[in-house]
């Protein structure tokens, strides 16, 4: 099966992300800086939500670009991906509304955990398809900078009832290991 139409859903579906979650910010009906900054909780999480909804699209489109086919599995696991990441605009917003309260930020850690792991299912099956001697396969190896992030998360969903300030310096630093494409699949695509 060509990839070509699960590629161009996937990007539909991130727009569609993006752009629900930019809805979301109201504007201020006041022409005043005290206006703007009662936003400050909602623009951080909308901020915060954006660059993991970037990062996301870039590496699924890193993935897909060292992948040859795909088939049924990848695209159900393509499609649980999307659900979890549909799921973001709702985390942020109930984040950003509730000022970063402990549920909220533990709700928001949950889900990108979990959008991890559908990632990295994602990953798998279509490994599975192109074979473990595929560039994917080669390029990915033990993914270590998966598994830490899955750490962090992991430990931010917990750390979220002791501290959120904590929980979302982990949610942060994924966000910063991974703002910068992963240069493994475009070196072995180079080779």
């Amino acid at each position: 099966m060509h990839k070509g139409r699960l590629e161009a859903f996937s990007d539909g579906v991130f727009a569609i992300i993006i752009t629900i979650m930019v809805l979301e910010l109201k504007a201020p009906h006041e022409a005043t800086f005290a206006a703007l900054a009662a936003l400050g909780s909602k623009f951080s999480s909308y901020l915060l939500s954006f660059v993991f909804v970037g990062i996301y699209w870039n590496n699924h489109h890193h993935l897909l670009q060292a992948t040859r086919h795909v088939d049924g599995r990848a695209l159900w696991a393509n499609m649980h991906l999307l659900f979890w990441l549909s799921l973001v605009p709702f985390v942020t917003d109930f984040m950003g509304e509730n000022h970063f309260a402990p549920l909220a930020v533990a709700l928001y850690a949950a889900v990108l955990l979990v959008s991890g792991g559908a990632y990295w299912l994602l990953a798998q099956a279509l490994i599975s398809t192109n074979g473990a001697d595929s560039p994917l396969a080669v390029a990915l190896g033990k993914d270590r900078k998966g598994f830490i992030s899955m750490g962090c998360y992991v430990a931010a969903v917990a750390l979220a009832w002791v501290s959120v300030w904590v929980s979302g310096a982990l949610l942060i630093f994924v966000a910063l290991m991974w703002l910068v494409p992963d240069p493994r699949i475009e070196k072995t695509l180079g080779r």
